[in-house]
């Protein structure tokens, strides 16, 4: 395959791409090719590697309404709803794989090809896992699954928990997750984290913690899971989700953990559109919306991504796996609307979730495997204005989904010139 006429990232001048065998061969201006399977014109629009959705729980997608709706729009009503269908057996092994079957596809036509899901492990057999550990190897050559074995009710709430945590690691999952902060009490939360870092220890996996995501000002168990980064050697193979709480700390404390943050070198996620759905509930006015401090955590250095985390569920009724509407909203309440920041915020669903899954071989550069977006737009501002679908979604080489390809070049010329002359 050879793309002509491409606008990368951060190069003002239009690049041309040659793929052999599955991988970027030689990247550079006016190049000749006697390719004989397809050339693609990208028309000067932007050229960028694949999506990345650091946090999602394929598990539960498309069951909102499956029992009752969320009334009160609340995550712990979500969770006593997702206890209820299960315990229904309203979800059924066909119907967890056919609605994340879906979903996937959704993401992949959207540009993702790349998702760390979490799995329910509060179940007898560990369906839920067996079902997505399938779903893994049989779309493995369209979309790259990480699987993080997670105790929604906590590892000391459920009476098997911790026993159900070593078998899903033992059946091949990639991560393994807790919830500290929704353990009955910070003993609990605490002692959770070290069983569980000791599993990861043991088995070699990432973790990443469902980690403060509450309104509450006093939940600080992300400094420990930072501190145990460093003490356990881990560092950036540890990840925190949410950590909604530090949208509530002072900055005293705050200026504190920075430091500790820094040196553990841990990956922070942000799902904007759920993070500012769930959380402030409980507030009047002035009315928190629970998302974390994404803006300063990346000027400090820290490495942030950002995620779906729940579709069409009881935590979320909206959703199509669509990575730039998450940004779009991130981007809004994140305050990340300086004109370098909306440039840089693209990094949130790229570069920055390669590094939260420690994708080796991620980006356009010669050697590695050819995985990339053509999107309707000349830059990252165009493309999240427009919310693009991609144009072309390459994997390994080979074309994944496209859309409208011959609009290409008309969308790359499009351009809205204002006169401010008054």
């Amino acid at each position: 395959m050879l793309v002509k006429n491409a606008k990368l990232r951060g190069n003002e001048e239009l690049q041309d791409i040659l793929i052999q065998d599955g991988k970027f061969v030689q990247i550079g201006k006016n190049i000749t090719a006697d390719c004989e399977d397809e050339v693609l014109d990208a028309g000067g629009n932007l050229v960028c590697p694949p999506y990345v959705d650091t946090h999602c729980h394929l598990d539960y997608v498309g069951t909102s309404g499956l029992l009752r709706p969320n009334m009160s729009g609340t995550l712990f009503e979500a969770i006593d709803i997702i206890g209820e269908q299960n315990a229904a057996g309203l979800i059924t092994r066909e119907s967890l794989k056919e609605n994340a079957r879906r979903v996937l596809n959704w993401q992949i036509a959207n540009g993702t090809q790349f998702i760390r899901t979490h799995v329910n492990t509060d179940e007898e057999g560990l369906v839920s896992t067996q079902v997505l550990i399938e779903l893994r190897e049989e779309l493995k050559d369209y979309i790259t699954i990480q699987i993080v074995a997670f105790p929604q009710l906590g590892v000391y709430k459920y009476e098997n928990a911790l026993e159900n945590l070593e078998k899903a690691l033992q059946m091949g999952v990639d991560v393994i997750g807790a919830i500290p902060h929704f353990e009955d009490t910070r003993e609990d939360g605490l002692q959770s984290l070290q069983d569980i870092f000791a599993l990861a220890k043991k088995y070699d996996v990432l973790v990443d913690v469902h980690c403060d995501e509450i309104d509450d000002e006093q939940s600080r168990f992300v400094e420990t899971v930072a501190s145990m980064a460093i003490k356990t050697g881990l560092y950036d193979k540890v990840t925190a989700s949410h950590t909604t709480a530090m949208g509530s700390y002072n900055n005293a404390y705050t200026f504190k953990l920075f430091s500790l943050l820094q040196r553990s070198k841990i990956n922070i996620i942000c799902n904007a559109p759920i993070n500012i759905t769930l959380q402030g509930r409980g507030d009047t006015y002035p009315k928190r919306r629970g998302i974390t401090r994404v803006k300063e955590l990346l000027e400090a250095g820290i490495n942030v991504s950002m995620g779906t985390d729940d579709i069409m569920d009881p935590c979320y009724p909206f959703g199509t796996g669509n990575m730039l509407e998450v940004l779009l909203i991130g981007i809004h309440v994140c305050h990340l609307t300086g004109y370098n920041e909306i440039y840089k915020a693209f990094d949130l669903i790229t570069d920055n979730g390669a590094k939260t899954m420690q994708l080796a071989d991620y980006g356009i550069e010669e050697g590695k495997p050819a995985n990339f977006l053509i999107l309707s737009g000349k830059d990252e501002m165009d493309v999240i204005r427009r919310m693009s679908v991609p144009l072309y979604s390459v994997h390994n080489g080979k074309v994944l989904a496209a859309c409208a390809p011959k609009l290409a070049k008309v969308y790359a010329e499009d351009t809205f010139d204002v006169d401010f002359t008054i």
